[in-house]
């Protein structure tokens, strides 16, 4: 499953921004799917992206979000000012050598950097041959890795949370669409 085309878990949000309400910067918040949850339960958000147009669609869909246009490395925050960062189906997108030190800069103490991942469940047959069609995009590399090797995080953990998705021909095509490693590509 994509971002674009799959709700968030309540219990993987839960899981990552904790049950108390905390304030909240996402980066790369697209179209607003996961903004849309972490707002349902209960947190201050600051939804950002770079591109204008993923902004409108955010604003209609979810309304009462706060956003603002801006990238990984340029953050329109005060100095250790939120609690949670986060990044759905975007960090691959970012310089990390100016993101993670704008990350940092940007958490409270204690705060934490929670980024997100769907992937597509290769066990079903046709789930699989979609997957050797479009490729992958976002992990090419482990996160945890270059984390660690910042020395601006802690440790790291991760959870999987398992979900299905409800599909059509046009959700398909919308997934395939979505994917940075299809949207880069030329027209032809």
């Amino acid at each position: 499953v994509q971002h674009s085309n799959v709700d968030y878990h309540a219990d993987a949000v839960r899981w990552l921004v904790g049950r108390d309400a905390a304030s909240v910067l996402e980066i790369g918040a697209g179209t607003g799917k996961l903004t849309a949850e972490l707002l349902a339960q209960g947190h201050d958000v600051l939804a950002t992206d770079p591109d204008e147009r993923m902004l409108a669609l955010l604003e209609t869909r979810v309304p009462e979000a706060r956003t603002a246009v801006a990238a990984a490395e340029d953050l329109p925050v005060e100095d250790r000012s939120v609690d949670v960062v986060v990044a759905a189906q975007a960090f691959h997108w970012f310089d990390h050598a100016v993101a993670l030190p704008e990350i940092a800069r940007v958490l409270k103490p204690g705060g934490a950097l929670a980024l997100v991942w769907n992937h597509r469940d290769g066990r079903i047959p046709w789930v699989r041959r979609l997957g050797d069609l479009i490729g992958t995009q976002e992990q090419l590399a482990d996160p945890s890795e270059l984390l660690a090797a910042s020395e601006l995080f802690e440790p790291t953990d991760a959870e999987t949370f398992a979900m299905w998705q409800d599909i059509n021909r046009d959700s398909i095509v919308d997934l395939v669409v979505s994917r940075s490693n299809v949207s880069t590509l030329d027209a032809e």
